[in-house]
């Protein structure tokens, strides 16, 4: 995990621009789009010290995608508070990345930032999202619809993860790493 570069704004416009990565999200992002959501990002790291740090494979320094902390959207449950997100390109998917990275953002977000509570939310759909929470300990917290979607669209019901910091137990991420 580290700030982002000005080199990652080519392969994270490749990513938001996959369909399969954006299966569970309203709709993929052009690279305008994209690199105002890097811009976006970087100015959070400013206001508030974190957020969605770039995320990097160690043995060759790939581009893997994001995790971090980002402030739950307005007329979600845990509207303001903060939420711990990731996006990896398709390459990534399945090694243990998300969960390894999450463990430090969650570690990050209840012993440095001292948050009370941190959620995470997705698509019902998305049963992969939906299996990291659940290996960082989140619990479910409610359905609800997406506040920006028709309420008969595929990604409409979404689900929210939640966990409060005396809840949380530190894992160790070299066996996060291994559940996947």
């Amino acid at each position: 995990m580290r700030r982002w570069r000005e080199g990652d704004r080519e392969s994270f416009a490749a990513m938001n621009a996959d369909p399969e990565v954006m299966r569970y999200f309203p709709q993929a992002r052009d690279r305008a789009a994209s690199d105002a959501l890097v811009d976006l990002i970087e100015a959070r790291f400013q206001e508030q010290g974190y957020g969605l740090w770039a995320l990097e494979r160690l043995e060759d320094e790939a581009f893997l995608g994001f995790t971090g902390l980002n402030p739950m959207p307005p007329d979600t449950p845990g509207a303001g508070e903060m939420e711990v997100g990731w996006r990896l390109a398709r390459f990534a998917w399945g090694q243990g990345y998300a969960t390894e990275a999450a463990v430090e953002v969650l570690r990050t977000g209840f012993e440095t930032a001292a948050l009370p509570r941190i959620w995470s939310i997705t698509a019902v759909a998305n049963v992969r999202s939906q299996a990291v929470m659940r290996r960082l300990g989140l619990r479910e917290h409610s359905r609800y619809l997406h506040p920006s979607l028709p309420s008969e669209h595929e990604l409409a019901l979404q689900v929210a993860y939640c966990i409060d910091c005396p809840a949380w137990v530190p894992r160790n991420p070299d066996s996060a790493a291994t559940a996947g």
